[in-house]
């Protein structure tokens, strides 16, 4: 029985304020700590040493030498096997009938009936070999005891001594015991240490194949980072897919699941191989299965890239060295080499290196062009460096509307006709405006063409950065027509699909970059009226295929793999302007990142190859016309006039103001007055007392509300 032990306690809010009460508890003893049991304490120091790490360093390295000898053991075996049967070749055999390549498949078994024929004879030798060893062994035996005889006479004859006959035969009985007693001692050491000799060569087989599980092989094994990509780890990684047709067939095929591949050859900072896939396989099965491929050959998925080529039922693997995407490329060309020049019809812009490390430079001539990707990736720099090689040729006119107006286009001041910076709506009336101005132009050249079809034009290229901000511009001209969007009336796009549709020909041409690619931003049309189309980063496989196109997208392109901010400047391009390999439809281009400064340096050394350039900051407007009153008086007395003619004369009235105008914007003005055109003898006509009215009418009304 415990004491009781007396505690006082003073109670923390007594009842009267000036005075405290003082209380004597009883409170009995708190039982004394229960004693740990001996088997408890054991427990936890036997957890402790077997969780410990050198335990489990210990631990894995018995399991792991053991396998070693046994494994090696096992490979030891087979190859015993292989060499004394025809198992290698029955593997390759059914390797080719699974891969479908009959001819080879016929070669191997050809193979294997020669095997076996030279095995029959070798055994039919050794049925008739005793008889054949017998008599070898008695003559040889005979003509031996015959020449050590004689060779006993020669020397008692040379001795005198008739002892020396028989001293051959006994040296070489002596010689022969002498052995036997050699053997007798070394026998019992051979009988141990010879299965020892056999166990360490086992071990030394295994160690050298690392036949052990990954968790029991040491650290700097284990990790396997940087592994180089041998065919037998190629084939393990496709085995291991969970595509249940391709493991099938490589289960088939044994070791020689290899022969579905190519050559293994080193391409840039990686190797690059073919492999041919089993029936039954899919070639979109083994892309949708890229991050659990990469991992499986020990890389990360942005090192491993998937393409189909023109063989059938194959796919191409480009495996990168470990880390090598992560290090830069080197400078640019144009910031290297301060001689270098351009010639915008027959040169190449020097833009980067594909992933086989050779240089991966585009043509610009004729080709419009768009570049997309998530924001901050590189796609003004990737845009930029072009502009600066093609500034590098005299003859080259830039107009260029930067909507972000951070100052990344600035160098061009001085060497663009054109420069247009900053994000608001009235910078996108300026950047529609100028991409207006070059339809104008266009169409100035196509009518000189057409007048002189030998005309060479000097190439005029457009570059509007950030273009998306145009597309999404909520502002509207006096006409009502919106200047954003992607409708008949929106300004921007309709100027911008006229340079697309014939631009090309008169080099006029179109260079845009947007971000993060919809539909409401980058229009159909637009996009697919670019001839390169290129891809930073992106988010999803459908922004994927709006930036490169649905053919690129299924032959392998996927910038939605690139790593965002990790990725910064590499391209998936799209273009027959860059070499892409035969078979593939595009091609990924790790871009040269020319800095502010070394941009300054080309720009200055473009404007010193040129005269001199005013660069506009505005464009000039002209005066605004009257366009139905111009339309009622280019019809003068005519009852009725086409349409087409109606353009004629408006053009000859005021090239500036309806140079550029087409069946569409007269049909919207006359539409918008009330004065629709309509069919007379299958033709669209214009009628002078529906213009006459619509005139009437709307100086009504404007009087009546001036009245009012």
């Amino acid at each position: 029985m415990s004491e009781n032990v007396i505690h006082l306690h003073k109670t923390p809010e007594p009842i009267d304020p000036d005075a405290s009460v003082t209380t004597l508890t009883v409170v009995p003893d708190a039982p004394p700590a229960r004693p740990v049991p001996l088997w408890v304490r054991s427990g936890r120091a036997l957890k402790t040493a077997a969780t410990h790490d050198g335990t489990k360093t210990a631990g894995r390295a018995l399991v792991r030498h053991g396998l070693y000898a046994f494994n090696g053991g096992r490979i030891v075996a087979r190859r015993t096997w292989d060499g004394r049967t025809g198992a290698r070749y029955e593997r390759m055999l059914r390797a080719a009938e699974a891969a479908g390549n009959y001819e080879v498949a016929e070669e191997w078994e050809e193979r294997l009936q020669r095997f076996r024929d030279a095995r029959h004879r070798r055994r039919m030798d050794l049925l008739h070999s005793p008889v054949e060893v017998a008599k070898g062994a008695a003559v040889g035996t005979g003509m031996g005891i015959g020449a050590l005889v004689a060779l006993g006479i020669v020397m008692a004859i040379n001795n005198g001594d008739i002892k020396d006959v028989i001293t051959p035969l006994k040296a070489t009985i002596d010689f022969i015991a002498t052995l036997i007693r050699i053997v007798q001692v070394v026998w019992p050491y051979a009988v141990v240490l010879g299965p020892l000799f056999a166990l360490l060569g086992m071990w030394a087989v295994g160690s050298k194949q690392q036949a052990a599980p990954q968790w029991a092989l040491p650290a700097n094994v284990r990790s396997s980072e940087g592994e180089p990509i041998t065919p037998s780890i190629v084939v393990k990684a496709l085995r291991d897919l969970g595509i249940p047709a391709m493991r099938n067939a490589i289960k088939e095929m044994g070791d020689a699941g290899a022969s579905m591949l190519g050559p293994i050859t080193i391409a840039g900072c990686g190797v690059e191989v073919d492999v041919t896939l089993p029936s039954g396989v899919a070639t979109n099965e083994v892309q949708s299965k890229r991050r659990k491929l990469a991992e499986n050959l020990t890389r990360h998925e942005h090192e491993v890239f998937i393409t189909i080529p023109t063989a059938a039922r194959t796919v191409r693997l480009w495996v990168a060295d470990s880390g090598a995407l992560d290090e830069p490329i080197g400078p640019s060309p144009l910031v290297t080499d301060e001689t270098m020049t351009a010639d915008y019809k027959k040169g190449r812009a020097p833009w980067g290196q594909d992933l086989r490390g050779d240089a991966a430079s585009l043509s610009l001539y004729q080709r419009h062009l768009l570049i997309t990707g998530l924001s901050n990736q590189g796609k003004t720099a990737a845009l930029r460096s072009l502009a600066l090689w093609a500034s590098l040729d005299k003859r080259v006119e830039f107009r260029i509307a930067d909507l972000k107006g951070a100052g990344d286009w600035a160098m061009f001041e001085a060497l663009a006709t054109v420069l247009i910076q900053g994000p608001t709506d009235e910078h996108v009336i300026e950047a529609t405006e100028m991409v207006e101005g070059l339809v104008e132009e266009m169409n100035r050249r196509i009518a000189a063409r057409q007048a002189d079809p030998t005309v060479v034009f000097d190439p005029l290229i457009g570059i509007v950065d950030e273009a998306q901000v145009a597309f999404m511009c909520p502002a509207v001209d006096d006409d009502k027509r919106p200047y954003g969007g992607s409708k008949a009336t929106s300004r921007y796009f309709m100027a911008v699909r006229k340079v697309h549709n014939q631009g090309r020909v008169v080099d006029v041409l179109m260079h845009e970059g947007t971000q993060d690619p919809t539909d409401q931003n980058l229009p159909k049309l637009v996009r697919e009226g670019a001839h390169t189309r290129a891809s930073l980063a992106l988010g999803t496989e459908a922004q994927a295929v709006m930036a490169l196109g649905e053919k690129a997208v299924n032959g392998g392109a996927a910038p939605h793999l690139l790593r965002q901010g990790l990725d910064k400047g590499t391209l998936v391009v799209a273009s027959d302007g860059i070499d892409i390999p035969k078979g593939q439809s595009s091609i990924t281009v790790r871009t040269h990142f020319i800095g502010d400064d070394d941009a300054k340096a080309i720009a200055a050394r473009a404007k010193a190859l040129r005269d001199g350039v005013t660069t506009l900051h505005t464009i000039e407007r002209g005066k605004e016309r009257d366009r139905l009153a111009d339309i009622a008086t280019v019809l003068g007395s005519d009852t009725r006039v086409r349409t087409q003619e109606v353009i004629n004369r408006l053009a000859a009235l005021d090239a500036d103001a309806y140079g550029g105008w087409s069946f569409l914007d007269l049909k919207r003005v006359l539409d918008d007055a009330g004065a629709e055109p309509y069919k007379s003898d299958g033709r669209m006509v214009v009628a002078r007392d529906r213009v006459t009215a619509a005139l009437a009418n709307r100086d009504g009304e404007g009087s009546a509300s001036t009245s009012e």
